[in-house]
């Protein structure tokens, strides 16, 4: 799909509905870069660290070998830890703090390549109320991942057709790139696919393409197979 790869370093917004494989794409990657030697994070607000394990090993790829060689960590994350995390930001903001703080603690010692943040949809659901500081910190975390260097991919639950793709939609500007994901119903059976919608930095197709998910491998793209040509978003 893309020329020459995702730009070092680029934020990926990746969007999609229920059961669209945002997940699976994102531990794929991580498991791909795991196998370069690069470390990674899988950072989760949801699913426990066993599960996303076991989603792993589902396909074949050894997440314990891999956390064993210090290349991978999964950790799961409370979001009460991020409503901190929000609540000193605001006091640095107003002089009140004077310390330096950061949108999340990594954990010590593990400087993450990659990192994947499951999901932003969770992180807003902790601020419903309060949409400005919800929005100020995801300005933060894009500028904290952006500051480390990173390659961040962060996932978003949508609706199936999706024509706004973040929790407030200034994710998406905010993000370097965006990929959007889709599980289709068609008659009586569901068709995969996937888009690249924007990628700063690169050049890319930007074809809605055949999407599939195979046991014991992943996902796998078909870039010149395009789908969806009847959708008006």
């Amino acid at each position: 799909m893309f020329e020459n790869g995702i730009p070092k370093g680029a934020s990926v917004l990746v969007a999609g509905g229920t059961g669209s494989g945002k997940t699976l794409m994102c531990l794929q990657m991580l498991a791909d870069a795991c196998k370069r030697g690069e470390k990674c994070l899988y950072m989760s607000f949801e699913e426990s660290e066993e599960r996303l394990r076991q989603h792993m090993e589902d396909f074949g790829w050894d997440a314990e070998e891999f956390e064993r060689k210090k290349l991978l960590l999964i950790k799961r994350f409370s979001l009460f830890d991020i409503a901190r995390s929000i609540d000193a930001l605001l006091e640095k903001a107003k002089g009140e703090l004077l310390i330096d703080v950061e949108p999340v603690i990594l954990p010590g010692g593990f400087k993450p390549d990659w990192v994947v943040v499951d999901s932003l949809t969770a992180i807003s659901s902790a601020f419903s109320k309060k949409g400005d500081t919800y929005r100020s910190y995801i300005e933060q975390l894009f500028r904290y991942f952006e500051k480390l260097g990173v390659n961040s991919f962060l996932i978003s639950e949508t609706k199936e057709i999706p024509t706004v793709f973040s929790p407030t939609g200034v994710e998406e500007f905010l993000a370097d790139g965006v990929i959007v994901m889709y599980n289709i119903r068609k008659g009586n059976v569901r068709e995969s696919a996937m888009e690249v919608l924007k990628m700063r930095g690169t050049k890319h197709k930007k074809n809605i393409v055949a999407m599939q998910i195979v046991t014991g491998t992943g996902i796998e793209i078909y870039p010149e197979q395009e789908v969806f040509t009847e959708i008006d978003k």
